[in-house]
């Protein structure tokens, strides 16, 4: 064999072995995961690592329909009330162990447990009981018909071998050293700084081609895009003046940009247990001051809608075309009927003193920053002295979950078919729950509960749209825009194919050509 042949051979035998193998990329987390248990995992930093980690029993395809996760197969019987899982033979945990319905079963305790701080709870304490039926057989029966229980199903399953003598699982170490049963292991996390992820060669679906994720944690946008540019990261989201100003040149020669509908909104919102936000009226006057539509236009050009409901854009139950009232003159007249008078310095007052109050929101988030900021001066045109407060992600989450606020500027991730007890149902206003303003009202407690027993889809819309005019009518959030996602990818990075579901949902299939 000569030495032409022998180069031949050995480019053949790299191309077959390497062929589709990408052996890093690198990613970015705007703060530091707090908690990764699926059920604890409630900020999105979290989230998106314990995604890697944990399956759920079911999951969404790329067309947003359900399919089946751990579990290959369900049947939904006994007229919506009981569901039966046929779970997969051939899972481990990431420590070799066997995945079987004891985990379910162990899972689903310790979130309906009362000494878990978890906002999930209420979507499991419906549950009549849950049985295994076999190894590999969950049998769940319900109190009553519950239309998002299979969506319930796809919280991310905990191992009993590991956690079944755990004393206290808000704070157990496995938090920061998680086992699971996903596509990546934890295999390094250096807080504040950065985490690795390296692939499970014993993943169910195959391991996936890209053998390792380095997250760096970056809080700044503006650091992230610079990053972007120098190309030490491979992805990174985009912000609409970044896209337009300064994705240019070089950048669009080295990245594709992918750009999908929202699956949440921004929204400024009030501590409804204050006595001053518990008046409806000087909320609906601050709502009237607030030039949304051109927030929008400032920040997002037109990459985002001006967002006037609680459901997502991807979400049946979204409607269009909502109107947007921008009224200084008349929010004026609301606050001086609420006894509110102009003075000298240009601030109204009342019984002496300014009215005066605090928006908290991460620093992270410059979009959030540049929509304060024109909160900030849309208010101090009718004399509403605003301070701006910009928060490190966890100070900001401690202050939101002690309720030690007067307005935040936040935002939600919803599914398309979003159950809306965890946020505005009057039990979930609870210490650590996403029902953090205080939201109470009866009529909107019935209705969800209702909403949740109707399989009906037509019904159940009807009921949802009447959940959100009754909601948008009492004004506990003022809803600023629904953002456009632009995301940048290095072009190294094949098998990228945007569906409904986005560009993640086939992560483990992508690869370097």
């Amino acid at each position: 064999m000569n030495k032409r042949q022998i180069a031949v051979l050995t480019l053949l035998f790299f191309f077959i072995f390497t062929h589709n193998v990408l052996s890093a990329i690198t990613l970015s987390l705007s703060a530091n995961p707090k908690r990764l248990i699926p059920f604890l995992a409630a900020d999105s930093a979290s989230g998106e690592i314990s995604s890697f980690i944990f399956n759920g029993l079911l999951k969404l395809d790329k067309n947003m329909k359900i399919t089946g996760d751990l579990s290959k197969s369900y049947e939904v019987k006994n007229g919506g009330k009981t569901i039966i899982f046929h779970l997969r033979r051939n899972v481990k945990w990431s420590d070799g162990a066997d995945f079987s319905a004891k985990d379910v079963i162990f899972t689903y305790k310790l979130i309906v447990d009362k000494h878990t701080a978890t906002p999930y709870s209420g979507k499991y304490r419906i549950i009549k009981n849950i049985y295994a039926k076999d190894k590999y057989t969950v049998v769940v029966n319900y109190k009553y018909r519950f239309a998002p229980a299979l969506y319930s199903w796809m919280m991310g399953i905990v191992p009993e071998h590991i956690l079944k003598n755990v004393k206290d699982i808000n704070t157990c170490k496995f938090n920061m050293h998680p086992v699971g049963t996903g596509p990546y292991i934890l295999k390094e996390w250096k807080t504040s700084q950065y985490l690795i992820l390296k692939s499970n060669k014993n993943y169910f679906l195959g391991k996936p081609k890209i053998d390792k994720i380095i997250y760096k944690i970056i809080p700044d946008g503006t650091t992230r895009f610079l990053e972007l540019k120098n190309e030490t990261l491979d992805m990174a989201s985009l912000t609409p003046i970044q896209y337009i100003y300064e994705f240019n040149g070089k950048l669009k020669k080295r990245y594709n940009v992918y750009f999908e509908p929202s699956s949440g909104y921004t929204f400024l919102a009030f501590n409804l247990k204050d006595p001053l936000f518990g008046n409806i009226e000087i909320r609906r006057a601050i709502e009237l001051a607030i030039d949304r539509k051109k927030i929008k236009d400032v920040i997002l050009f037109k990459y985002g809608i001006v967002a006037n409901s609680i459901y997502p854009i991807n979400s049946p139950y979204f409607l269009k075309g909502s109107k947007i009232e921008y009224n200084p003159k008349k929010a004026l007249h609301l606050l001086r009927k609420n006894g509110f008078i102009l003075g000298e310095n240009g601030y109204l007052r009342r019984d002496g003193k300014i009215f005066e109050f605090s928006i908290i929101t991460n620093s992270d988030n410059p979009q959030r920053k540049y929509a304060l900021i024109m909160v900030q001066e849309y208010l101090k045109r009718i004399g509403i002295k605003v301070n701006i407060r910009m928060l490190e992600w966890q100070a900001f989450i401690k202050l939101v979950n002690q309720r030690h606020f007067d307005c935040i500027l936040l935002g939600w991730q919803l599914s398309s078919d979003p159950d809306e007890y965890s946020i505005w149902y009057s039990k979930s206003d609870v210490k650590g729950g996403f029902n953090f303003i205080g939201f109470n009202n009866k009529d909107v407690d019935k209705l969800i509960e209702k909403g949740r027993i109707t399989f009906d889809k037509k019904k159940r819309r009807a009921i949802y749209l009447k959940i959100n005019r009754l909601i948008t009518q009492e004004i506990p959030y003022i809803f600023l825009y629904y953002p456009t996602s632009i995301t940048a990818v290095n072009k190294r990075i094949k098998g990228i194919k945007p569906e409904k579901a986005g560009i993640m949902y086939n992560f483990i299939r992508w690869h370097e050509q």
